[in-house]
């Protein structure tokens, strides 16, 4: 009877691991990176003839977070670079996710709890990642780099010359994909300023400084602080704008946003964000906000998620854009899904012509769409990557 109780402990025991090692984090995944499609919302034909004519560009999506190939196709979630193709993307940032909080809000979190272990065991990532946020990064460059080898369809940029590389090749062939790489949070660092040449030699050419919680850099939007750059932090601002890293302000505190700022040299990027004038959270930027942001030559991505436009229908995206560039002008807009972000959207990646209709909708004209879409982010990118 004992042995017999061991023997079905053993085998529950077996089961268990099997199903958390290869199910637990694609559970995860369908649950939390959800499409809520909208069905009532009709594409005009000049929407159609339009976005056969535009270049799709994207500043952030976390698909490398996820127990996934990025090169297949799958019906759940947003990003993948077959959809990416089909929705006519030219350039798609992947974003590195580090870790995130338990209980994680808008409001105040701290970073004494780390949801992303969790996954990172359940996705079966090299152990060294399950104990290391410098590994986490090191990893998900591993899994790009991996596919791009895997996949014509894909390349990574890291350069200006790879940027003019890739667009000479894009305009005779729709059906490749550019992409870019950044990291949510230079917790990532742990530290040590001299993860700061690894990242970089790893490709990421796009840094932001703080995610949900405040950490060494600095206060972020939803920490417990929300203050300004550590002395650390100001090291490697400095750093980072010597080597010509994009710096990303979302989930930036107020006292972070102004000090970056005030000090920066190059043009900075808010990613993903919605704006306070049309749905007031605290992660979305403030009029005094966007405006800085436009004075530094900067750029803002807005979003598709509800906690960033106010709900999924592609109209409150095309309106949150709209109160952008009637404060500050049409160069300062473009997009930052936070696709596979944990959220739920009213669309994925190929169906993104729905906000074409919708800018179209908005009053925009072609050649101001055009820009939103794309043409902003593949400018911005031009000037501010590194040379080589």
């Amino acid at each position: 009877m004992i042995r017999r109780f061991f023997r079905l402990l053993g085998f529950l025991l077996v089961i268990g691991l099997v199903c958390f090692f290869f199910l637990a984090g694609k559970i995860s995944d369908r649950m939390y990176n959800d499409v809520d499609k909208i069905d009532d919302f009709t594409i005009s034909s000049r929407a159609e003839a339009l976005h056969k004519t535009i270049l799709v560009a994207d500043l952030h999506a976390d698909n490398l977070l996820w127990d996934r190939n990025p090169t297949k196709k799958i019906r759940y979630g947003h990003v993948d670079i077959p959809r990416l193709i089909e929705g006519n993307y030219a350039i798609q940032v992947f974003d590195a996710v580090i870790k995130t909080p338990k209980d994680l809000n808008y409001t105040s979190n701290n970073d004494r709890t780390d949801n992303i272990r969790l996954l990172a065991m359940a996705n079966r990532w090299p152990f060294q990642t399950w104990f290391s946020l410098y590994e986490r990064a090191i990893h998900q460059s591993h899994k790009l780099h991996k596919a791009a080898n895997e996949s014509s369809a894909l390349e990574i940029i890291k350069s200006k010359s790879d940027l003019r590389y890739f667009m000479s090749r894009r305009k005779s062939n729709s059906y490749i994909v550019g992409g870019l790489l950044s990291v949510e949070g230079l917790h990532a660092l742990e530290g040590d300023i001299e993860n700061l040449t690894n990242l970089y030699d790893a490709g990421y050419r796009i840094m932001g400084l703080v995610h949900f919680f405040d950490n060494e850099i600095g206060g972020s939007s939803s920490g417990e602080e929300q203050g300004g750059l550590t002395d650390f932090g100001r090291r490697v601002v400095r750093w980072m704008e010597q080597k010509e890293i994009i710096i990303d302000l979302a989930h930036s505190s107020p006292a972070l946003f102004d000090e970056v700022i005030q000090g920066a040299t190059r043009p900075v990027i808010v990613s993903h964000t919605g704006v306070k004038g049309v749905f007031d959270s605290p992660r979305n930027l403030s009029d005094t906000q966007i405006r800085k942001i436009a004075e530094n030559g900067g750029l803002i991505g807005i979003g598709f998620w509800a906690g960033a436009v106010g709900d999924l229908h592609p109209l409150s995206i095309s309106k949150s854009i709209r109160y952008v560039v009637d404060l500050v002008g049409i160069d300062h807009v473009a997009l930052g899904t936070d696709f596979d972000g944990a959220v739920v959207t009213g669309f994925d990646a190929a169906n993104v012509i729905m906000l074409t209709e919708a800018l179209i909708q908005e009053g925009f004209t072609d050649k101001e769409i055009r820009l939103i879409m794309g043409g902003n982010q593949v400018r911005f990118l031009m000037d501010n990557l590194p040379d080589d």
